[in-house]
C-alpha cells in the first residue's frame, strides 16, 4: 500500500484554520461581509483543491496481482476476469486481481479458499463515480435455473474484497436477473456500482458490508434470505416502480440459515445469529431515465419472508416514494405479523408527508443506536472492514 502523501503546511492546516475561523466568527462577521468578495471565493478554491489532493488514485496493479486488460497481447496478462480467477491457486494464500479500464462481457464465479481482493482502475478510490471498469452480462434466473446462477458476479467464498468495479445485469425489466450474488463471510464491497432492475443484489449469506457504492434497481433489488449485511454511505438509485429491499428472513432466531442449506462452517458460525439488514447514512435517489410512473410507487421495502428485518437510519430520500414508505408483500399475502421494519431520522422530499402503516416501527434514538455495523455483522468487524470507507 502506498504511503500517505505529504502535504504543504498551508493545506494540512486548512481544517484547523476553518475551525478557528468559525470560533471567531462573532467578532469577524462585519469584516467578512466587507471582504466576502475576496475571502470566501478564495476559501472555496482552497477547499476544492484540498479535496482533490486527498482523492487517491489506483491506476497500476499492486505487486503480485494478476492483471486483466481488455484485448491484451502481453504475456502474463488476462483478457477476461474469469480467466484471471481461474489462474489463481486454489489454496489459502492471499491473492489479488487488478483490472484495467474496459467493459468485460462475462459472468464470473469465485470459489477459491484464500483471501482475494479485486481492484478496478480508478482516479478516485473513494467514489464509484470515477470507476472505469465494468463487468456485465444479461442472464435471467429463468435461463440460468436460479437467482444465484444468473449473477454477473457470484461470490461463494469467505474473505473477499472488491474496490471500484461496476457490476451490471443488462437484462432489464420482466424477470429476476442478478448483478451480484453474495454467499460469503467477511466480504467488503467498496465504491463499486451494482446495476440491474429486478433483484440486482442478492445478499444471501454471511457477513458483508457495502460502503460508498451505487446500487440501482426497481423491484426488490436488495434482497436475501440469511445474510448479515451493513450498508453505509451508499447512493441507492430507484429506476422504476417497486421496492428497494425484500428481506427473506424466515424465522425469529436465525433467519434462514437452516441445517442442510449452507456449509457446516456457515451453520456452526451463524446458526444463532439474528439476521438483519442495517442501512445507515445512505441516500435514495431517482435514477436517471426512471419513468414518470415511478412517482408515488416506490418504497423502502416489502417482506419476502415472514420474519423480515430491515433497519433504515439517517436516510436522505429524494426519490418520489409512496406516502406509506413501506409495503406489504402482496394484497391477501401481507406477511407483516412478525416483521421488523425499523426507521429512524429519515429526511428529504421523498418522505415528506409520510403516512406509515401500523407494521412499521419508528425507532427512538436509543433504539436506533442499537442497530449498528457491529449488530449487523459482528463486533469483530474492525478486523476485516476497510475503515477508510466508513
Amino acid at each position: 500500500m502506498s504511503q500517505p502523501r505529504k502535504y504543504p503546511l498551508c493545506f494540512r492546516d486548512i481544517p484547523a484554520a476553518l475551525i478557528y475561523f468559525k470560533l471567531c466568527s462573532s467578532t469577524l462577521t462585519s469584516k467578512i461581509q466587507v471582504m466576502k468578495g475576496l475571502v470566501l471565493p478564495s476559501l472555496l478554491v482552497l477547499l476544492s483543491f484540498f479535496q482533490a489532493v486527498l482523492a487517491a488514485s489506483r491506476t497500476s496493479p499492486p505487486s503480485g496481482a494478476k492483471v486483466v486488460r481488455a484485448g491484451t497481447t502481453t504475456s502474463g496478462e488476462y483478457k477476461t476476469v474469469a480467466s484471471a480467477v481461474a489462474a489463481l491457486p486454489n489454496d489459502s494464500t492471499t491473492q489479488s486481481i487488478f483490472i484495467y479500464p474496459g467493459t468485460y462481457n462475462e459472468q464470473v464465479y469465485i470459489t477459491r479458499t484464500g483471501p482475494l481482493t479485486i481492484y478496478g482502475y480508478t482516479t478516485d478510490t473513494l467514489s464509484y463515480s470515477a470507476n472505469q471498469v465494468t463487468i456485465q452480462a444479461g442472464v435471467t434466473a429463468t435461463d440460468a435455473g436460479s437467482n444465484d446462477a444468473s449473477g454477473t458476479l457470484r461470490i461463494h467464498k469467505n474473505d473477499f474484497k472488491m474496490y471500484n468495479v461496476n457490476i451490471k445485469n443488462t437484462h432489464g425489466s420482466g424477470t429476476q436477473a442478478i448483478a451480484f450474488s453474495q454467499y460469503g463471510s467477511r466480504v467488503g464491497l467498496y465504491a463499486c456500482g451494482f446495476y440491474g432492475y429486478q433483484d440486482t443484489l442478492l445478499a444471501n449469506a454471511g457477513t458483508q458490508v457495502y460502503l460508498r457504492n451505487y446500487i440501482q434497481g426497481a423491484t426488490d433489488f436488495i434482497f436475501g434470505r440469511g445474510g448479515l449485511a451493513f450498508f453505509g454511505k451508499n447512493t441507492i438509485g430507484v429506476s422504476g416502480p417497486g421496492w428497494v429491499t425484500a428481506s427473506g428472513r424466515e424465522s425469529a432466531d436465525s433467519g434462514s440459515c437452516k441445517r442442510g442449506t449452507y456449509s457446516s462452517y456457515m451453520q456452526s458460525t451463524y446458526h444463532s445469529k439474528n439476521f438483519e439488514d442495517v442501512f445507515d447514512g445512505n441516500s435514495i435517489v431517482l435514477a436517471s431515465g426512471a419513468p414518470s410512473s415511478t412517482s408515488g410507487a416506490c418504497y423502502f421495502g416489502r417482506p419476502w419472508g415472514a420474519y423480515a428485518k430491515v433497519i433504515f437510519k439517517n436516510t436522505v430520500v429524494t426519490a418520489p416514494f409512496n406516502k406509506a414508505l413501506w409495503s406489504v408483500w402482496n394484497t391477501g399475502d401481507e406477511r407483516t405479523d412478525h416483521i421488523l421494519f425499523g426507521e429512524y431520522n429519515s429526511s428529504g422530499s421523498g418522505v415528506s408527508g409520510a403516512s406509515r402503516p401500523s407494521f412499521v416501527t419508528v425507532l427512538t434514538a436509543a433504539q436506533a443506536a442499537t442497530y449498528t455495523i457491529a449488530s449487523a455483522v459482528g463486533s469483530d468487524y474492525a478486523s476485516w472492514v476497510d475503515a477508510s470507507y466508513l
